[in-house]
């Protein structure tokens, strides 16, 4: 396993985790990880019902969790991007 794709595992989980605290139904939040040549995307899943709260009031919720992982990608050499899959 390549370091890319490690810090892609991590950056998943963390992603995982911080979206459970906020849903109330933490088992259906699913995060999958597509890599492309100079991007990763990270699609999170979550119980319909739940997806209001992780969009937020005008968006802020899911802006935030992008600026989490952005910053948590650090020194990694691709974008990431955080997209929520209805």
């Amino acid at each position: 396993m390549d370091t890319d794709t490690v810090v892609a595992d991590e950056l998943r989980e963390l992603v995982e985790n911080v979206v459970r605290w906020l849903v109330e139904d933490p088992d259906e939040v699913r995060v999958t990880v597509v890599e492309a040549e100079n991007i990763v995307m990270y699609e999170l899943r979550v119980a319909p019902q739940d997806v209001g709260r992780v969009i937020g009031r005008k968006g802020r919720t899911a802006n935030a969790l992008r600026t989490v992982l952005r910053a948590a990608a650090g020194r990694q050499r691709k974008r990431v991007s955080l997209e929520i899959v209805s």
